[in-house]
């Protein structure tokens, strides 16, 4: 009985911290929102939002990545825990950097964001790190574990590594 009180006990735990991690996520977004209501986004509003969602995008993903480090350091395993959260938070906001760019920014004009894609290598680098992360987010659940098997799981969320890398290129050649 005291084992199933320590379950559920923990349950609880964790749903406390992934719901205060959630909302810790989404105060950037908040935030962005309360600007641009205010009208404080400065002369060029859309570039502002796309460096916002892109720089939060970034902070997330590299924040999921730390958990594994963080763990082997410390012995704690908790932040195992927080990983696959930190990842759909980090997807989330990459999909609002984008989806900024292509309907507000370029206003779905597709051949000139294709255009952009091939021409801008920062472009390039960022489109290949968003696309990477897309079948990550999509096999993130249980249910895709259990069906890929978990050794093919793994090795297909082993491209994490290489969308956050490209991602941290394709941050540091917009800003130079």
């Amino acid at each position: 009985m005291a084992t199933a009180d320590a379950g559920a006990r923990r349950r609880r735990r964790d749903g406390v911290v992934k719901a205060a991690v959630a909302v810790a996520a989404a105060l950037p977004l908040a935030w962005l929102g309360v600007r641009a209501v205010a009208g404080d986004l400065g002369a060029n509003p859309i570039a502002e939002v796309l460096n916002r969602l892109g720089l939060w995008a970034l902070i997330i993903l590299l924040a999921s990545l730390a958990c594994t480090p963080i763990h082997i350091v410390s012995g704690w395993a908790y932040p195992l825990r927080l990983r696959r959260l930190l990842g759909l938070e980090a997807f989330f906001y990459a999909a609002l950097h984008f989806t900024t760019y292509v309907v507000l920014d370029q206003q779905l004009d597709l051949p000139a964001i294709w255009q952009d894609i091939v021409k801008r290598k920062f472009m390039t680098i960022g489109f290949l790190a968003f696309a990477l992360l897309i079948p990550l987010a999509a096999t993130s659940t249980r249910g895709m574990v259990r069906r890929l098997g978990f050794p093919r799981w793994k090795r297909l969320h082993r491209l994490v590594y290489l969308a956050a890398a490209l991602a941290v290129v394709h941050f540091v050649w917009r800003v130079k």
